[in-house]
């Protein structure tokens, strides 16, 4: 895994897709796309990236699996539709949808799913709502977000205090974060543990500038936020009570020097809201695993979706 090419998504080919009414942007590489005999691995960015985000991962993982690099809706260059007055076009069970159905234009009836941040949250909704579809899952730097926001306490809001802010009701924080809205991202980039913007390839810093720092890039990220905060947390409550749980394998891997570390047990959490068996691993991180520590990411993730773990 350590001899990659170096121009920018080498390999990979940009395609846009209309899917559950909205296109959506993605990168397809790796292994060919008609080869049966390599896994499909889905790979999710969050906030406030793109699918920028996986290229040294996709580099490392390309010779084993056909690799799938969407955007979702709402982030990079794929569609920001207005938010609704209940914000259920930007819920994670609608996010979720757009995937279902780009996989499905793709041929691939199953796969394995990596969501890093909200991409995180957005697997874990696909893998309740499409136990059928999801081979395997990994989860990074999160725990589910109705035990995140059941646990809110003082530490929990002072580090996290956007889950809060961008949940306000629009155009404040747009306006807020508008004001200097790349002051703002590197903020975010290069908070939570991950010590400033070194971890961050140039090319990936402006295509996260180029989509995050514009009207409707800002107020797609408050609607996922918005979303997050109240029909997400809806159909939490309802899978709750339903007994409903994923099904599937599932890998956490979170960063020593993060938040989540900190104040949660993702081990447990994830437990507790899974029928399948939970293992995962402290990454020497903060947030952004994926850029901070490419390498050891790539390898837990190839074991673990490869079978070897």
């Amino acid at each position: 895994m350590s001899s990659l090419h170096t121009a920018w998504f080498e390999g990979f080919h940009p395609q846009q897709f209309d899917v559950n009414g909205v296109r959506l942007f993605a990168r397809l590489g790796g292994r060919p796309i008609d080869d049966d005999s390599a896994p499909v691995l889905l790979l999710l960015h969050g906030f406030p990236q793109t699918h920028a985000l996986w290229h040294r991962i996709a580099l490392r993982l390309a010779p084993h699996f056909r690799l799938v690099l969407p955007d979702l809706r709402g982030y990079g260059d794929s569609d920001k539709p207005p938010g609704l007055a209940d914000h259920a076009n930007y819920s994670k069970r609608t996010m979720a949808e757009d995937l279902i159905a780009l996989m499905d234009t793709l041929g691939h009836r199953r796969f394995h799913v990596c969501g890093h941040d909200r991409g995180g949250r957005v697997a874990h909704r696909l893998a309740l709502d499409h136990p059928q579809r999801v081979d395997r899952l990994c989860v990074i730097d999160i725990v589910p977000t109705l035990t995140m926001y059941e646990r809110t306490d003082m530490a929990f809001a002072s580090a996290y205090y956007h889950w809060f802010h961008l949940i306000q009701p629009a155009p404040l924080p747009e306006r807020m974060i508008g004001g200097n809205a790349t002051y703002y991202l590197h903020a975010k980039l290069g908070g939570w543990g991950a010590g400033g913007l070194d971890h961050i390839e140039p090319p990936a810093l402006i295509d996260y500038e180029r989509c995050f720092c514009n009207a409707a890039g800002i107020h797609a990220a408050c609607e996922d936020y918005r979303a997050a905060a109240s029909i997400d947390l809806v159909h939490d409550r309802m899978s709750r009570s339903a007994g409903q749980k994923v099904a599937a394998p599932l890998h956490v891997l979170w960063g020593e020097r993060g938040v989540v570390h900190r104040l949660f047990d993702p081990i447990a959490d994830w437990q507790a809201v899974c029928e399948g068996p939970v293992t995962g691993q402290a990454l020497g991180a903060g947030h952004f695993i994926p850029e901070e520590q490419p390498e050891a990411c790539a390898l837990a993730m190839s074991r673990f979706f490869l079978g070897e773990c």
